[in-house]
């Protein structure tokens, strides 16, 4: 049970998102997310099976009602076209991952992509 990966809508709230945001892609902009929260970096690059893009770390705090966290936006290319979403990393996630990391560090990384053959 430890090692669990939450849902992502408790690690993350969508403030605006211009396409539908599938689990595997909401997964992929958080650990991206968090990683720019924990480096403190501005810029990192997000690539899934349904987007490539960058995240920017806006670096504010914003609160929408009782969820509060770091804001990040993405810009991304999706099979439709480009794509913007606007998103919070919550506490509770912030806080969740970093009291589990320590002890299972790959639970919250996302499988690995299959090498294709050259």
């Amino acid at each position: 049970m430890a090692d669990e990966v939450p849902p992502y809508w408790m690690l993350l709230s969508v403030l605006f998102s211009s396409i539908p945001l599938q689990p595997p892609l909401a997964m992929a902009l958080y650990h991206v997310a968090y990683e720019l929260e924990r480096t403190s970096a501005g810029e990192g690059e997000v690539s899934s099976g349904l987007a490539q893009g960058r995240v920017k770390n806006l670096r504010r705090d914003v609160v929408l009602g009782s969820i509060g966290g770091p804001s990040f936006e993405a810009e991304l290319e999706t099979e439709r076209g480009k794509a913007s979403v606007r998103f919070l990393l919550t506490r509770q996630g912030l806080r969740m991952r970093s009291e589990q990391e320590p002890s299972s560090p790959q639970a919250w990384m996302p499988a690995p992509r299959p090498q294709l053959p050259n």
